[in-house]
């Protein structure tokens, strides 16, 4: 008999317990968890990504890889013809092309939603929705590492990553010029970096938007161009009522920060409208 099999039921049971705590600990840790997976993991990303596209039928899953080397491409052919046809709908509805020329993901702290703008030769116009379903911090801009803050500004997409640990991610230019500039006034070092907009439902500092909602958005991103998706994030809906640095904790150029952010929502819904119906 083995050392293994003479132990009693119930420590057997303890330890696989413990086991599947750390692999949901590894799972769970920092955004910066978004580099490609290494070959370690991938018995469980490959069985995440499975699972995923079973539930969802999925029309044309791309041949098994290892983790790592999933292109953008891969992703494409994956999901591709799924989301353009879930999305033309509402591109339709709104009467925007489908894919459009230029998209503007406007996302909403307090609120936890990011809106969806596009368009092709016209005013942009509001597509859809969707929760976001983890972020960390308050309001307010991110201004350190480790300080779990989800960044407040307009940015950029400037990277997609097909391999994420968190199903599917892109990642955003935070810091920006704006961050740099203010961050090297104050004598700020570090000022934190790896953002995303990604898949599943934990985040630090970044904002988790689950499975689905990252497939739409990270095929989208593709199809338009990263060079042509905008990223605003604010730490409440403008539209509702004014941005405010009402914090003494605040930095002093928040109002600054404020205004910049208010002017780029307002520039796309000039009259206060529903961010769920646009009307």
């Amino acid at each position: 008999m083995s050392i293994l099999t003479s132990f009693p039921a119930r420590i057997m049971k303890s330890i696989s317990k413990i086991i599947t705590g750390l692999a949901l600990a590894g799972l769970l840790g920092g955004c910066a968890g978004h580099k490609p997976a290494t070959t370690a993991a991938s018995t469980s990303t490959i069985a995440i990504k499975r699972q995923a596209q079973a539930e969802r039928k999925m029309y044309d899953i791309p041949p098994p890889k290892l983790p790592g080397q999933w292109t953008v491409e891969d992703i494409l052919q994956a999901y591709g013809a799924n989301v353009t046809g879930k999305l033309n709908y509402y591109f339709t509805k709104a009467k925007v092309s489908y894919p459009p020329r230029e998209v503007t993901f406007i996302a909403l702290k307090q609120e936890k939603k990011l809106e969806l703008w596009a368009r092709d030769s016209g005013e942009f116009r509001f597509i859809r929705d969707y929760y976001i379903l983890a972020s960390s911090g308050v309001a307010g801009p991110k201004l350190r590492q480790g300080d779990k803050q989800v960044p407040e500004g307009i940015y950029r997409i400037e990277g997609l990553n097909p391999n994420s640990h968190y199903h599917l991610s892109m990642k955003i230019n935070y810091p920006n010029e704006f961050d740099f500039s203010h961050a090297a006034q104050e004598g700020r070092a570090d000022q934190g970096s790896d953002i995303f907009i990604h898949g599943k439902a934990a985040s630090i500092g970044c904002l988790a938007m689950g499975d689905e909602a990252i497939e739409e958005l990270f095929v989208l991103t593709a199809q338009v161009g990263a060079e042509n998706v905008k990223v605003v994030i604010a730490p409440h809906d403008p539209r509702a009522y004014p941005l405010k640095a009402d914090s003494e904790e605040l930095p002093e150029w928040t109002p600054e920060l404020y205004s910049i952010i208010s002017r780029e929502i307002e520039a796309l819904s000039p009259v206060v409208k529903s961010a769920k119906t646009g009307l």
